[in-house]
């Protein structure tokens, strides 16, 4: 008694499921309403480049406005030399040290210390690949106590 109402069910769910799918959405389709068709879809681009992006709430407006990163220090846009002073903060990883969001690659660790605040000179290298989590990697090659 009890497997024959299980069938019943799944008979029922199954004729259902037949029906809604078997509607006509109009235009001649079996796709439900507001289903994108495959028309809709986006075709890849040939060359295989990326599109940059987009804002999930706007998708016509990009992710971040050019050369800024949200939560981090606007994106360089050359590797020139560059003074920042500040407090040194600690990264999430041990041994990263943070100066305005720029990971600190080098430079004398003898005044390089979380906590104390700093005056460098360097060259920002955001292509370079580190273990640290955060921060925009920046080649110290002068450091002082300020």
């Amino acid at each position: 008694m009890r497997t024959l109402r299980i069938a019943a069910a799944a008979l029922i769910v199954c004729t259902a499921l037949v029906a809604c799918a078997g509607q006509d959405a109009g235009d001649g389709s079996a796709a439900p309403t507001g289903a994108p068709s495959v028309t809709d879809l986006p075709t890849p681009d040939p060359t295989g480049a990326v599109p940059p992006p987009v804002d999930p709430v706007d998708p016509t407006a990009p992710l971040t406005k050019p050369g800024k990163r949200p939560g981090g220090p606007p994106q360089p846009t050359s590797t020139s030399e560059m003074t920042l002073t500040g407090r040194i903060e600690s990264g999430v990883e041990p041994g990263c040290l943070l100066l305005d969001g720029y990971l600190l690659l080098g430079g004398p660790r003898e005044v390089l210390t979380a906590g104390a605040s700093v005056t460098v000179t360097g060259r920002p290298a955001p292509g370079l690949m580190t273990t640290c989590q955060q921060g925009t990697p920046f080649q110290v090659e002068t450091a002082k106590r300020s």
